[in-house]
């Protein structure tokens, strides 16, 4: 018999009896509440409406459980990076070592001596922890350490060059991912922007004719996430530092990714090494702490100490500044860098790994992929990715997975729903082993056998 409209809004469970039901033994009533009350609000909308002739208790209880259950699952989860790209920006960058991680936890979990000097008692600096082991590594006067590096680039020009001018080749107006561009940051910086020589071609008289009284700085900012080939020319870091000295000026390298350690497959011809723009004595140079530096997210100012003081006594700085564990985590992995342990660093491992051993490692998943899917090893080639070495592709091994009549674009949804992100090349599927490390086999192994009743 059909229910009265009436009827059907009685029958709505009362929301404490609702509450008490087996189903919802655990959950968080500040979240439960709200839920329970929208989704009977929307079903007494229903009623009245006439879009409803009944009311299922079970019903209602297993869809907000499952509303419950999305909202408690935390969006940020672990994947697997198959992609080959060893610094994926959407896949959180430059992965950080267990063991370094692990020392920065025992310290997050303790009361420390971020701020304070054991030994004279009193107040001490935070970048204290990190300045010591960055001199030893990269020979500077001074370092500070903030959230990332376009926050580098604005406390240097926001302390120096604030309404004042800053010199720049147009061929470097450089654009990185998140719209971060160098004229807008000039701007928001309260520095003015003169771009000197054009955008393929930039000669050291360019910078010469444009200085004037009101310039501050002399910058280079490294085309990290793009190249101009054909007729260019640039003019080298060397020659602005002997320009800016010259006249009294400060010269800054935004170097965007730094690295220290001696890049494989030729990268390091077109991305210069923080050990060689040291040897110029530059008065300040910045980079990410991540990318192919290998560490945390940061960035990284070195340079002159009286400079780096300056920075310092800028109120912007407490705003831009990194916590304990993020200090904890590069210092770690600065000393790894001066005992030559690269292949500690998993941003570096993964880059430094050949491709025979590559192809060991795609044997092994294989092996452990045929029981569900139809597999082949085929060698690629990827980048390095995260707005470095531009234009720059090195050889990789992947696995190549096919079943049945399903298509790459579907194969790749299947993998994705199972948190295992890899890439389609040629029409293939593939999951590339520059990024795949043997602990995660048993992952992907589950998410292959997804493929078999789709």
């Amino acid at each position: 018999m059909k229910k009265s409209r009436h009827e059907l809004l009685r029958s709505i469970p009362k929301v404490d009896t609702f509450l008490g039901l087996p189903v919802f033994e655990g959950c968080a009533s500040k979240v439960l509440l709200p839920l329970i009350r929208e989704r009977f609000g929307r079903l007494r909308i229903a009623i009245e409406e006439g879009k409803t002739t009944d009311v299922n208790a079970g019903k209602l209880a297993e869809e907000i459980r499952q509303a419950y259950d999305t909202v408690m699952t935390p969006s940020l989860q672990s994947v697997v990076n198959a992609t080959g790209v060893i610094v994926h920006t959407n896949l959180g960058r430059s992965l950080i070592d267990p063991e370094s991680f692990e020392k920065a936890r025992a310290l997050a979990c303790s009361y420390n001596n971020l701020e304070y000097d054991l030994k004279k008692g009193k107040r001490g600096e935070r970048y204290s922890h990190i300045t010591g082991l960055m001199k030893m590594l990269l020979g500077c006067e001074d370092v500070l350490v903030v959230n990332n590096n376009a926050a580098a680039v604005f406390l240097i020009l926001n302390t120096f060059a604030k309404r004042k001018e800053v010199i720049v080749s147009r061929g470097e107006l450089v654009e990185i991912g998140g719209s971060f561009r160098i004229p807008e940051v000039m701007k928001q910086s309260g520095a003015k922007l003169v771009e000197v020589g054009a955008t393929n071609k930039t000669h050291l008289r360019d910078y010469e004719e444009a200085l004037g009284e009101r310039t501050r700085l002399v910058m280079k900012v490294h085309k990290s996430n793009y190249s101009i080939e054909g007729f260019t020319s640039e003019v080298p870091f060397a020659q602005i530092r002997t320009l800016a000295k010259a006249r009294g000026l400060i010269d800054y390298y935004d170097l965007g990714s730094g690295h220290v350690a001696e890049l494989p497959y030729g990268l390091g011809q077109k991305e210069p090494g923080l050990h060689e723009i040291m040897k110029h004595d530059p008065s300040l140079l910045s980079f990410s702490g991540d990318k192919l530096f290998g560490s945390v997210q940061a960035g990284i100012i070195v340079g002159k100490k009286a400079l780096i003081s300056k920075l310092k006594k800028n109120q912007l700085l407490r705003m831009l500044r990194v916590d304990k564990v993020t200090l904890a985590i590069l210092a770690e992995d600065v000393q790894k860098m001066l005992r030559d342990e690269y292949e500690k660093i998993p941003t570096l491992r993964m880059l430094f790994e050949t491709e025979k051993t590559l192809e060991q490692r795609a044997e092994k998943l294989k092996k452990r992929l045929e029981k569900s899917v139809s597999c082949e090893i085929v060698r690629t080639q990827t980048v390095v990715g995260g707005g470095s070495t531009p234009n720059r592709k090195i050889p990789s091994v992947a696995v190549s997975v096919t079943s049945g009549r399903l298509g790459a674009n579907r194969i790749e949804a299947l993998f994705r729903a199972q948190r295992i992100i890899g890439r389609i090349e040629a029409g293939r599927f593939l999951l590339d082993l520059r990024t795949v490390s043997e602990d995660e086999f048993d992952t992907i192994e589950k998410g292959a056998e997804c493929l078999i009743s789709s």
